[in-house]
């Protein structure tokens, strides 16, 4: 018989986006169950690998108010200049902290040690109990909460008020909600790994456009940077089976020889590229956050910027439903209401960027160059644009703010 647990929270997910709001709920009366199906940091753990994540000053915000920034600053490297290029043209803008007001533009953070700040900051909490390996079975939802069956070493029934799917873009929660999601793939696969180049730029990240994709270099300290390669799927293959000296010479190449070689190019890996937007983010007794709701272009680097959006103001509106169900039909909506108008906007940024970008019509490349020149030449322009690419435009979460959830 599965042992049984009562809660107020199950959190189907534990990856940087399940384990955040995990986190920023762990200071309030919630009994919590978090469930993961891959142990944590081991290779298989997707969210905790040696790839970085460019948190935007507004994620940073978030994760200060919530006590867990200290344990990510000490490897979190600064961007406080970013240029934007297109290959073959002039046009081109650059965006610096200073105009912006603030110290630094966004930074640049290994995901293992996102996870490792969370981890560590839940371990302290008694009142999460965090189950991996586990695995959901099945979960039947009525007036009165939702159940779920999980799979694991002791098999569980956990007994909830709510349900929160954090379990990625092949959400199997989603699937069992019968729950649509639309799809736009963009027939192009990112190639990421991290460098090292002969003449780095400190503290400046850049993206050059090109017809098959984007290209990015985010600074990590020194002559290191995270490499992100977008390129059409069908040339990926061939791409991925560069040697490491062929592949470091098409990649200092892309960037025009800006950077000199580079020297040292860790190791590859590659994941396709689409948009997914879930049919709906509400049903009884469940929501939908982080990639299960909406995976974007990584373009601009704003996916994983808006789910700590998301997950912030989750967290807000379950602490406001204190004392109350927190499962509620209205508490639920309130979320989605808060968040729709965000998500669709930076949904709609990265999908029609990367279209603009990847369109070779002589016509479109001339208003591309234009728009470029134009955002260099009006300061105005520049600073509406950094205040939402760093995330503090618009209504913002509590913990944007510095403020407390309570």
């Amino acid at each position: 018989m599965a042992k049984s647990q009562e809660l107020d929270l199950v959190i189907v997910g534990g990856g940087l986006v399940g384990a955040s709001l995990a986190a920023a709920l762990a200071p309030l009366p919630f009994k919590i169950a978090m469930v993961e199906a891959v142990p944590f940091g081991s290779r298989g753990q997707p969210s905790f690998d040696d790839r970085a994540t460019a948190l935007s000053e507004g994620s940073r915000r978030v994760f200060q108010s919530m006590g867990v920034w200290s344990g990510m600053a000490a490897e979190a490297s600064p961007i406080r200049r970013i240029q934007v290029s297109e290959r073959g043209r002039l046009g081109s803008t650059r965006l610096s902290a200073e105009e912006a007001g603030v110290d630094a533009l966004g930074w640049v953070t290994p995901n293992r040690l996102i996870g490792k700040a969370l981890m560590d900051f839940i371990a302290r909490h008694p009142n999460i109990s965090v189950h991996a390996p586990a695995k959901l079975q099945s979960f039947t939802a009525d007036g009165a909460g939702v159940e779920a069956q999980i799979e694991a070493a002791e098999p569980l029934s956990l007994k909830a008020k709510l349900l929160v799917a954090a379990d990625g873009a092949q959400s199997e929660v989603r699937r069992q909600l019968g729950i649509g999601a639309e799809r736009a793939d963009y027939a192009q696969t990112a190639v990421v790994c991290n460098v090292r180049v002969e003449r780095p730029e400190a503290e400046t990240a850049f993206e050059r456009f090109a017809e098959a994709g984007p290209a990015a270099l985010l600074p990590m300290g020194g002559d290191k940077y995270g490499f992100v390669w977008v390129t059409a799927t069908d040339a990926a293959p061939a791409l991925l089976g560069l040697d490491a000296a062929a592949f470091a010479e098409q990649a200092a190449e892309r960037f025009g020889g800006r950077f000199g070689k580079f020297i040292q190019v860790g190791k590859r890996a590659s994941y396709p590229l689409s948009m997914v937007r879930a049919d709906a983010q509400q049903a009884p007794r469940a929501l939908i956050i982080g990639n299960a709701a909406h995976a974007l272009h990584p373009v601009a680097a704003q996916g994983f910027n808006l789910s700590v959006r998301d997950m912030a103001m989750l967290a807000e509106v379950l602490a406001e439903a204190r004392g109350s169900d927190l499962g509620a039909p209205e508490v639920l909506a309130r979320y989605v209401d808060a968040r729709k108008g965000d998500q669709r906007g930076t949904a709609l940024f990265t999908d029609v960027l990367n279209r603009l970008f990847a369109n070779p019509l002589t016509t479109v490349a001339w208003g591309r160059n234009a728009g470029l020149l134009a955002m260099e030449l009006m300061p105005t322009a520049r600073k509406t644009f950094l205040q939402h690419n760093m995330g503090l435009a618009g209504r913002l979460p509590k913990l944007a703010r510095g403020l407390p959830l309570t």
